[in-house]
């Protein structure tokens, strides 16, 4: 008997699940992708994807606005976003690029697919041949590969979920037609059902050798992410107000449904290549994972309020109108933080495009514009989009002259060096 217990001992146990958090990000979490050697890659709202090996991050930079989306693919990983670009890691090539924002992504073996909201889908060969771009005629939120790559599909803004012919590419086919967007699309090909979130809060199963359809709304809305275990027994279904429910799919039944984030909502789920963690991001700047076996009994997302949703009542007007317009992407310290934005520190006398490090628009870098309070004024007035066309900002205005005058009193005070004076340099 004590050879048996001895041969036992011997025996590698799994291990144990637990909760976690990556951190390092400088804005909100768009999306996860889990690679089988136990790899997360995170797209983040902070123009990066962090890579993480044994929680280690390594930074792939060169996206010149949000990312969106992130899938591995091999050894490579491919990444998308608000700067329109299809982008390949290693080395962060652009081996596509859209005339809108990227929000989707999927890969074959042969071809990486793209969802875009200018209208088209892209099929980007794997061999670096000549791609195909899939006309849909509405915005495009997301696409997914059948296993053996012949087939995808897609679902967007016009609600209709569409089947296509990779070879062709041409639709054969359309599942569904949903009254509202369609944000989110799963594929399990063994049992051969696809699942879908819409922004009216819709969740159902298809399936696809019957027809036959399982609703599982709830009054929660809009679905903004969806995950499969690799076991294909639990579907994670994240919504804009930052609830996660868990789907039995053996069973038909909800097995879990909790208030996964304080604040906001949830824009990205993932699980792990073992299946017994699950990954989510929304506002908060770090991934968390929670142990599927406690899921709701751990920590919850955005735990720490983010400043542009601090109460208002605690903040001056200036500090208030930068944690609304400003402060998602543009941090007041040195170091920046990692924002989507260069940091504010310093700002007043700088020309604009020339802080080092960080990726500009082209038309910052050739602007003349010099930073201080008549140019901040007039951003704000007139807007980015027609003070500087072209620019990376958000479309965005403050319309009264009182709350601009005190923004620009706040930056002067938060911003300016301690060693220097303030005033225009």
């Amino acid at each position: 008997m004590h050879w048996l217990v001895l041969a036992l001992a011997l025996i590698p146990l799994p291990a144990m699940a637990e909760f976690f958090t990556l951190k390092g990000h400088g804005g909100p979490i768009m999306g996860i992708a889990t690679a089988p050697d136990g790899r997360i890659a995170t797209a983040s709202f902070d123009n990066s994807v962090g890579l993480w090996s044994n929680r280690n991050p390594e930074w792939l930079e060169g996206h010149e606005a949000a990312v969106n989306s992130v899938a591995f693919n091999g050894r490579a990983i491919y990444s998308a976003g608000d700067d329109f670009t299809l982008r390949r890691w290693p080395g962060g090539d652009v081996v596509g690029q859209h005339k809108g924002k990227i929000v989707g992504l999927a890969a074959s073996k042969t071809h990486v697919a793209t969802a875009s909201w200018d209208g088209t889908i892209g099929l980007w060969p794997e061999d670096g041949s000549a791609p195909q771009v899939l006309q849909v005629g509405s915005g495009v939120n997301a696409v997914t590969f059948s296993p053996d790559g012949t087939t995808l599909y897609s679902a967007g803004m016009d609600g209709t979920l569409r089947v296509w012919d990779v070879a062709s590419g041409q639709e054969t086919r359309r599942l569904i037609e949903h009254r509202f967007g369609i944000n989110e699309l799963v594929l399990n090909p063994v049992d051969n059902w696809i699942a879908y979130g819409a922004v009216d809060g819709v969740t159902r199963v298809l399936d696809l050798t019957t027809g036959d359809v399982r609703d599982f709304t709830l009054e929660r809305r809009p679905i903004l992410a969806l995950a499969l275990t690799p076991d294909r027994s639990l579907l994670a279904v994240g919504d804009g107000e930052g609830y996660i429910m868990v789907i039995n799919t053996a069973e038909w039944r909800i097995a879990q449904d909790f208030r996964a984030t304080l604040r906001g909502p949830v824009w990205a789920l993932a699980f792990s290549a073992d299946g017994q963690n699950l990954h989510a991001g929304g506002l908060d700047e770090a991934m968390y994972s929670w142990p599927v076996s406690a899921l709701g009994d751990q920590a919850q997302m955005a735990a720490a309020e983010p400043s542009f949703l601090k109460d208002p009542d605690e903040m001056s007007n200036g500090e208030r109108q930068f944690a609304r317009k400003c402060s998602i992407c543009h941090s007041l310290t040195p170091d920046g933080q990692r924002r989507a934005g260069p940091t504010l520190h310093g700002i007043f006398g700088r020309k604009a495009g020339t802080l080092p490090g960080y990726f500009y628009s082209d038309t910052l870098q050739d602007s003349d514009i010099i930073w201080n309070d008549e140019t901040i004024n007039a951003l704000f007035d007139q807007g980015p989009d027609h003070y500087i066309p072209g620019s990376k900002m958000p479309m965005q205005r403050i319309t009264q002259a009182s709350d601009r005058d005190d923004l620009i009193t706040f930056l002067r005070s938060a911003t300016t060096p301690e060693n220097e004076t303030g005033g225009n340099q």
